[in-house]
C-alpha cells in the first residue's frame, strides 16, 4: 500500500525535513501544500515562485527521502463570479499545473468552495446557478492541464458545489478530459443530514466514481451530539475502510492521511495496513 501523510501535519520543519518526518514513519508519499510547508510562499507569489529551479530543488527533497508527491494542493476558488479575482485565480492554478509534471505529483488536488464572497455559500452551493459557474470556470483550467501534462483532481465536499458523487459525475461528464480526475475522501462526502448513512454513501461514490479516482485521502469521523460530523484521525472513530482498500488495492492508488498529529500518524497508518492484510 502506498500510504502518505499531509506534510503540513508532519513535525514542524523544512519541506526537506518534513519529508525525512514522513519516511521515518513509514509512510511513502506526500500531500504537499506549498503554503503551508515552505516558509514564506503564498500563493498569490504562485505563477512567479512555482520555476523550474524550484522545482528542481523540491524533486531533489523528494528524491533524496525516496517519497512521491500524491497531491500538489491548490485548494483555491475557482467558482468565483468576479471576472478579475477568477482570472487572478487561474494563474495561480495553470502555475501549479506547470509545476505538478516537474516533481512528479500524481494530480493538482482541488475543492469547490462555496462561501458567501462568491455568492455561493450553503445552500446556494447547490444550485444550477453555481454549478454551471464552476464548470464554466474549470474548463480553461484543464485545457491547460492538457497542454501541461498534469492532472487536475477535484475533491467532493458535502458542502461545497461539487457536494456529492452524483455532481462530482456530471462535472466529469460536462468536462471530458483524461486531465480532470478524483480525489476521493469518504469523510468529506458525510454532512449532518447523511452521515448515518455513510456506508452507502460511499458504495455510491465507488461505483459512480472509482475510475476516475486518482488519490484517496484517509481519515476517520465521529458524530457531535448536535450530529456535526467531526473529522480525526484513522482508526479513531466509526469509518469503515474495506471499500476504499479495496479500491486502492485495484487501482494502485496513493492515499494520503489526514487529520493526524505526529503523535498519532504512525498508528493510523498501520491501522489501515492491518485491514488491508485482510482483504
Amino acid at each position: 500500500m502506498n500510504i502518505g501523510i499531509r506534510l503540513h501535519d508532519t513535525a514542524p520543519g523544512t519541506l526537506k525535513e518534513r519529508l525525512q518526518f514522513a519516511k521515518a514513519q513509514g509512510f511513502s508519499c506526500a500531500h504537499i501544500a506549498l503554503a503551508m510547508t515552505v516558509k514564506g510562499f503564498s500563493m498569490e507569489d504562485a505563477p512567479g515562485k512555482l520555476t523550474p529551479e524550484f522545482a528542481g530543488t523540491v524533486r531533489g527533497a523528494l528524491r533524496e527521502t525516496q517519497m512521491d508527491c500524491a497531491v500538489l494542493g491548490c485548494y483555491l476558488n475557482l467558482a468565483d463570479p468576479d471576472p478579475e479575482r477568477r482570472a487572478r485565480t487561474q494563474a495561480i492554478y495553470r502555475a501549479h499545473l506547470r509545476f505538478a509534471p516537474l516533481i512528479g505529483a500524481v494530480v493538482v488536488g482541488t475543492e469547490t468552495y462555496a462561501n458567501p464572497a462568491s455568492r455561493f455559500d450553503r445552500p446556494a452551493a447547490e444550485s444550477e446557478e453555481a454549478f454551471r459557474l464552476f464548470v464554466d470556470c474549470l474548463r480553461p483550467v484543464v485545457r491547460y492541464a492538457e497542454e501541461a501534462g498534469a492532472v487536475l483532481a477535484v475533491e467532493p465536499v458535502w458542502h461545497h458545489i461539487i457536494s456529492t458523487p452524483e455532481r462530482a459525475e456530471r462535472m466529469l461528464e460536462a468536462v471530458p478530459s483524461d486531465h480532470l480526475r478524483i480525489v476521493l475522501d469518504a469523510v468529506n462526502l458525510l454532512g449532518p443530514d447523511t452521515a448515518q448513512r455513510a456506508d452507502g454513501i460511499i458504495e455510491d461514490a465507488i461505483r459512480r466514481l472509482g475510475d476516475q479516482v486518482r488519490v484517496l485521502h484517509m481519515k476517520d469521523y465521529v458524530l457531535a451530539p448536535d450530529g456535526s460530523v467531526l473529522s480525526q484521525a484513522c482508526g479513531t472513530g466509526r469509518m469503515r475502510y474495506e471499500r476504499l482498500l479495496a479500491l486502492a488495492k485495484k487501482n494502485d492508488l496513493p492515499m494520503t492521511l489526514e487529520d493526524t498529529v505526529p503523535q498519532n500518524a504512525e498508528a493510523a497508518r498501520k491501522h489501515l495496513e492491518k485491514i488491508a492484510q485482510g482483504l
